[in-house]
């Protein structure tokens, strides 16, 4: 009797002294309310802040300081000049969103535009299927350094490394060297320059380029911010393991982001001709520096998933902004580029500040 009756007691000591136990609920001392907490989150959630208010500032400094900056030629003639670089930018920002990067973006375009502009001019091929061309060309390189990372498993950095000497030798075998010389273009194929043409109001020039950069920048923004495929890019940034074991196709979407960035790349290919008004196959050789440049700026992270379509577009002008105004302020080249370095070093500080605020 003893021994059945031990366990009870047991159990009727604990019920006892459950009974007397403090009833409060634990409660943690709160530290994440201070300022620099709270305001780490607030960018975070709104990344296009910083890139909006360095822009304003920069504006509203070189208006000051620099003669004729704050007039609509000259603000209209920034948009002009940055408008390629905003173009590329915006497919370089898909790429990163995935933790990539694409190094050869500027061989593509240079590329996609010498197939337009030799087969319209000199090959005799109608000008939709020369652009078309340009498309198909372009998207096919894109999605070749898509397939390099998602199915051969090498790093983004080298993959286009790579491949940027690839497209290279292949652009200049293609061309010859040769450039397409604008005279040609005009007789031959003017719809090529279509983005070239603008419109005036005011003293201001709005270029066709410069409004499908805000069209492509709409249009971007709703696909990686409204639509699965935009989700599902973000979820490969943020971990790509995680995201492949929720179920997404990881590797097809990679390949469509880096198809998507080369057909962007063909888009831009088109606006440079009506920009430049000839093809030359071994122009633009800083725009992959540029674009990277605008898409730090504007607050996308290098480490994936955290960015905005908007806030590269706004990185891009930031550094029209600041070449510009120090152009007119009677500031010397080597000192922009001074500018333009340190506004990079200062961007991805603050990304690895705001990449904080989730620890």
């Amino acid at each position: 009797m003893s021994d059945q009756s031990a366990p009870t007691k047991t159990i009727s000591d604990f019920e006892a002294n459950l009974e007397k136990a403090d009833k409060g609920v634990a409660s943690f001392e709160r530290d994440d309310r201070t300022f620099g907490h709270v305001l780490r989150l607030f960018l975070r959630n709104y990344p296009t802040t910083i890139p909006a208010l360095i822009l304003l500032v920069g504006i509203a400094g070189f208006g000051l300081i620099a003669r004729n900056f704050m007039t609509p030629s000259t603000l209209s003639l920034v948009l002009q000049q940055v408008t390629i670089t905003g173009i590329v930018a915006i497919a370089q920002t898909a790429v990163i969103l995935t933790a990539g990067i694409d190094l050869s973006v500027g061989e593509i375009m240079v590329f996609s535009s010498m197939i337009m502009g030799k087969l319209a001019v000199y090959g005799g091929w109608p000008l939709y299927a020369a652009v078309v061309a340009g498309f198909v060309g372009a998207g096919v390189m894109g999605a070749l350094n898509g397939a390099l990372v998602a199915y051969v498993r090498l790093p983004a950095f080298i993959v286009t490394l790579g491949t940027l000497g690839i497209f290279r030798a292949i652009k200049l075998w293609f061309t010859q060297s040769e450039s397409v010389r604008a005279i040609d273009i005009d007789n031959t194929a003017p719809g090529l320059l279509w983005f070239g043409n603008a419109w005036t109001w005011h003293g201001a020039s709005l270029t066709y380029g410069g409004i499908g950069l805000l069209v492509l920048a709409v249009f971007a923004w709703y696909m990686l911010n409204r639509t699965a495929w935009g989700r599902h890019v973000h979820a490969i940034g943020d971990e790509p393991d995680s995201a492949m074991l929720s179920g997404i196709n990881t590797s097809r979407t990679l390949v469509t982001v880096y198809a998507f960035a080369g057909l962007v790349c063909a888009l831009a290919a088109w606006v440079s001709i009506g920009r430049v008004g000839s093809i030359a196959p071994l122009g633009f050789d800083t725009l992959n520096l540029d674009t990277i440049t605008a898409v730090v700026i504007g607050g996308t992270s290098l480490f994936g998933g955290r960015g905005s379509i908007i806030g590269s577009v706004l990185g891009a002008m930031i550094v029209g902004v600041f070449s510009t105004g120090l152009s007119l302020a009677g500031v010397d080249d080597y000192w922009q580029l001074f500018a333009t370095g340190w506004l990079v070093i200062i961007a991805v500080a603050i990304d690895q500040w705001l990449r904080r605020a989730s620890q």
